[in-house]
């Protein structure tokens, strides 16, 4: 037999096993009333029918791939129970990568065509709630466990449906971990607990991919369990394990187009909760503007994340993430709101080993001049990666170092805990 009539054969086995269940449920969802061993049973004896002799190997594939198409989530299911895998992407059927331990791998499965992507996408975001058709080609949804999926279809999508599903990982982020995986020093993460333990608003910059949630997720563990928070994200991905706290995600318009709760309406509700702290996973628009304002106005230490390049793209970013609430606010009143809201920005980015570094912590430094009314902002680095270049394995070579810059937010801290001042800035 060869392998390309394994295919047409998983197809039979398939059809064999649903019409049993099918005669057994009496017609009603069998997925709820049978276990992976039973099905795995069912696909057994529906293989001997077929009387072919296999290797035994290739039975157990076929048998898996049978009880994944009913159960599970077809030639990706293993991966989903790799704990090493965090990321599995779907290009195009013949075409799937996963990200394991920061290393992107083209991994030997495929689906039979598009129409099979489809019905695992269908699987995964039905329960959901949520659709994919002509009328919404995508989707961002939410697993139960946590992971995050991704899901786009032609028109959109020209090499036919595609998948991204990001693991969620059930060991939370603290910065002793990050000081494990080489993302930063423990004078750094020392300064950081202290700055977040002292109320010092800190925004977290990187790119896609380079572990913004995940220093989010380890900053946030570090605020005292006597403060109240409030938690907002799109899709919910912060592990704060504590009491007194509010988790909010946004909702995307249902089938009508009607229904959206947006970030900048749960930041917004957010302010009238009572919280010590808001904690936006990502500001991306208008709802800027409502952090900032958060962060100006009673809510000192709050944390978010940004999409940018450096510390002062970020700043950057921010100014024209506050236009976009069309308040008409004149530049220099923005600048102010930014520079008077972020006391640090900390930069994080994603090396070409899959490496995760904070390559900068940087203090955001505001200068007025009342004669033209301009209000230049600038950031100096309290730690920086000094970067040498790469070594054989791809991983970048060079160190953190404090840069002898004497942050003024070091007066907030003495404040807060004036015995607690034991971390080297020079």
């Amino acid at each position: 037999m060869t392998g390309t009539d394994l295919p047409a054969l998983e197809d039979r086995l398939h059809r064999a096993v649903s019409e049993q269940l099918e005669k057994a449920v009496d017609g009603t969802s069998p997925e709820s009333l049978v276990d992976r061993a039973a099905l795995a049973e069912l696909a057994r004896r529906a293989l001997e029918a077929e009387r072919r002799i296999l290797p035994q190997e290739v039975q157990a594939q076929l048998i898996e791939a049978v009880v994944n198409r009913i159960l599970g989530f077809g030639p990706i299911e293993p991966y989903l129970h790799d704990p090493q895998v965090n990321e599995i992407m779907i290009n195009a059927p013949d075409e799937v990568f996963v990200e394991r331990e920061g290393h992107l791998e083209r991994v030997p499965i495929s689906f039979r065509d598009a129409r099979h992507v489809l019905q695992i996408i269908d699987r995964i975001i039905s329960p959901l709630g949520r659709r994919l058709d002509e009328a919404m080609p995508y989707v961002d949804a939410r697993l139960p466990d946590g992971s995050r999926v991704n899901a786009i279809i032609p028109p959109l999508a020209l090499r036919g449906p595609a998948l991204t599903i990001r693991r969620f990982s059930p060991i939370a982020f603290t910065l002793d971990r990050l000081v494990d995986l080489g993302t930063l020093t423990s004078d750094m993460a020392d300064f950081l607990e202290l700055c977040v333990k002292s109320k010092v608003s800190i925004v977290i910059s990187g790119g896609t991919g380079s572990g913004k949630t995940s220093t989010l997720n380890a900053l946030s563990r570090c605020i005292p369990a006597s403060e109240r928070l409030v938690t907002i994200e799109d899709t919910a991905e912060l592990q704060l394990g504590r009491e007194n706290l509010v988790s909010l995600e946004s909702r995307p318009p249902n089938i009508e187009g009607r229904g959206e709760v947006t970030i900048r309406t749960l930041v917004r509700n957010a302010l009238r909760m009572r919280p010590d702290r808001i904690l936006v996973g990502e500001v991306r628009g208008a709802e800027a503007f409502d952090m900032l304002q958060a962060m100006n106005t009673g809510h000192p230490g709050s944390l978010t994340t940004i999409h940018a390049n450096s510390p002062q793209d970020a700043l950057h970013r921010l100014e024209a993430m506050v236009l976009m609430a069309n308040l008409e606010l004149p530049q220099p009143a923005i600048r102010e709101q930014v520079a008077g809201a972020v006391r640090l920005v900390v930069q994080q980015d994603r090396f070409a080993d899959g490496s995760r570094m904070i390559v900068s912590i940087a203090e955001v430094v505001a200068e007025t001049r009342e004669d033209r009314w301009e209000v230049k902002v600038e950031t100096h680095d309290v730690f920086r990666f000094e970067r040498y270049g790469v070594d054989s394995h791809g991983h970048p070579r060079g160190r953190f170092r404090a840069t002898g810059y004497v942050p003024h937010c070091l007066q907030a801290i003495e404040a807060a805990s004036p015995t607690s001042m034991g971390t080297e800035l020079s």
